[in-house]
């Protein structure tokens, strides 16, 4: 082959190669801008399917186009929480919505999406991670994960997608997962700053409530004419039972205080809570016998609005409002036993649920309670639980009633008569010895308080300074020979007859009571006022006693 031939066969050959060469250029070119379309259809696709959408409708509306769009099985958007822990969002498997879920990053390809890196797995994955067990169930065989950033540029969550194959077009979801990520990082960012603006919200209402609710019992604990300083009296009785007041007052154990009514209890409670650690906060008083059955748990636990019928708002429960200080249960020995049980968690594990809530409310407060019944008597009777009284019984403290510190009387009757004077703003220089001598022989079915309404009534009633029983309808009452005793034989514990004739002397004594008011109950002017008991609690003695309105109050 001559040269001249030699050469132009190569120039042919070259020209077939340059046109193989702009036949793959033109195919590239036509494949890039085919790939290049998908992928702007692909954007343009998602972008219309989440723009009118922002909170967790955006995460969902941006998953769900994301899985479909890309044809895997599983995409999540995730927002990171404290350490390694994160949360999702919207979780899309199979097409489907499903539930979020909580994960620890360590040992998955998102732990170094979190630390600011764009992670890639085509294939292999489980090879990777091999220890990860989600992974495992997944199938998992390729994965892509772009972080979410917020304003300043911190990691705040990532976009993930998996699917159980390996990916030929790693490249395509990498770029439509950090086309979005910019706009899900914002929207992540926003939603987390409304949730805290909530919740900020929600605590200032809470601390507003309680705040307003700590007034109320402020403002009563201030109108309260009672503190421990009047607990008044050198009887030996008195003085034990003050004695152990003191000792277990800066011990946060539960008291049980026992006594008559009208003897004195809350005062010994108020004495327990004011010498404290805990006298920096209130003591939240709830008297159980005055509480409707139904109602007893919504007082004593609160309740959230629409809770029941008429729970038009929440309230917070009288055991929230303690936090941090003491709650006193009077009357204990009244509540329901549905109410005992809740009471009985929460003195074991100081929490509860509010009426209508799933939600624990955790709580440190001291109980103090007391009750002037029998609750051995009550538990034998399957009125209260004996688990309960254990846990109320850790520290009892009996008062003693006034007819067992009769030498009290005198220093009693004038403290309360210094009381009156400044109240109605004239001198009051006590009792004249006749009115002394028939107070000393009276049996005070109703303690402390009825002597305090006797001399009230008698400071009311009296023309001038020495004030006298007359007409006050105390010995003129009681049966012969119950009000002649010595008063030193008070002390002695009561036989069966003496019993008798002391429930003899509260009987006719409430009967005249009831009759002075017109057989009238409740009221300014009803025998519970006079009598200085609570309406519920004057009843429950009539029924005792056998005392009925329509027969002997007439």
């Amino acid at each position: 082959m001559n040269p001249t031939d030699l050469h132009d066969e190569r120039i042919a050959a070259l020209e077939l190669e340059l046109r193989r060469a702009r036949a793959a250029l033109d195919d590239a070119r036509a494949e890039h801008v085919t790939e290049r379309k998908e992928i702007e259809a692909l954007l343009q696709t998602i972008a219309e399917g989440t723009a009118a959408t922002v909170g967790e409708a955006f995460f969902a509306s941006l998953i769900r186009h994301v899985a479909a769009a890309l044809g895997v099985r599983y995409a999540y958007l995730a927002e990171c929480l404290e350490g390694t822990m994160a949360r999702s969002r919207a979780f899309c498997r199979a097409g489907e919505m499903a539930d979020n879920f909580r994960y620890d990053l360590t040992g998955t390809p998102c732990l170094g999406v979190i630390e600011g890196r764009t992670c890639c797995y085509p294939e292999k994955l489980q090879q990777f991670f091999p220890q990860n067990e989600a992974i495992k169930r997944m199938r998992a065989e390729a994965y892509v994960g772009v972080p979410l950033r917020n304003s300043v540029g911190d990691v705040i969550g990532h976009l993930v997608v998996i699917d159980d194959k390996a990916s030929t077009r790693d490249a395509l979801w990498l770029s439509v997962l950090q086309t979005f990520a910019g706009r899900a990082g914002a929207e992540l960012e926003r939603q987390q700053a409304d949730e805290k603006l909530r919740a900020m919200f929600a605590e200032v209402e809470r601390l507003k409530g309680q705040l307003q609710a700590d007034n109320v019992y402020l403002q009563e604990e201030i109108r309260h004419e009672h503190n421990f300083d009047e607990m008044v009296g050198n009887s030996p009785a008195l003085l034990d039972a003050l004695n152990k007041a003191e000792r277990v007052a800066p011990i946060d154990s539960t008291v049980l205080i026992l006594g008559e009514t009208g003897s004195g209890k809350e005062l010994f409670a108020r004495a327990i809570h004011s010498r404290s650690k805990r006298s920096h906060r209130p003591l939240v008083k709830v008297n159980c016998g005055s509480i409707a059955p139904g109602l007893v748990e919504s007082e004593l636990f609160g309740h959230v609005k629409g809770a029941f019928t008429g729970a038009i708002d929440k309230r917070i429960g009288r055991f929230e409002l303690a936090d941090g200080g003491t709650i006193f249960l009077d009357e204990v020995g009244e509540l329901p036993l549905e109410a005992q049980v809740k009471l009985l968690r929460v003195l074991q594990e100081q929490e509860f649920e509010p009426v209508g809530s799933s939600r624990t409310v955790r709580v440190s407060v001291r109980v103090i309670a007391a009750t002037n019944r029998d609750l051995d008597q009550a538990v034998r009777e399957g009125r209260f639980r004996a688990d309960l009284l254990y846990r109320l019984n850790v520290f009892p403290i009996e008062v003693p009633p006034l007819r067992n510190r009769k030498p009290d009387i005198p220093l009693l009757v004038a403290f309360f008569a210094a009381a009156m004077a400044r109240k109605i703003g004239r001198p009051i220089q006590g009792f004249s010895a006749r009115s002394v001598e028939r107070l000393m022989r009276y049996a005070w079915p109703g303690n402390v308080r009825e002597l305090q309404n006797v001399v009230e009534r008698a400071a009311i009633l009296a023309k001038g300074p020495v004030l006298d029983l007359e007409g006050m309808m105390l010995d003129d009452q009681l049966p012969k020979g119950s009000v002649d005793e010595p008063a030193a034989t008070a002390s002695i514990p009561p036989d069966r007859a003496s019993t008798e004739r002391l429930r003899d002397v509260e009987r006719l004594h409430i009967l005249g009571v009831l009759k002075s008011t017109g057989g009238v109950v409740e009221g300014a002017k009803g025998a519970a006022m006079i009598l200085g008991m609570h309406p519920n609690t004057l009843r429950s003695r009539m029924k005792k006693l056998g005392i009925s309105l329509s027969r002997d109050a007439s």
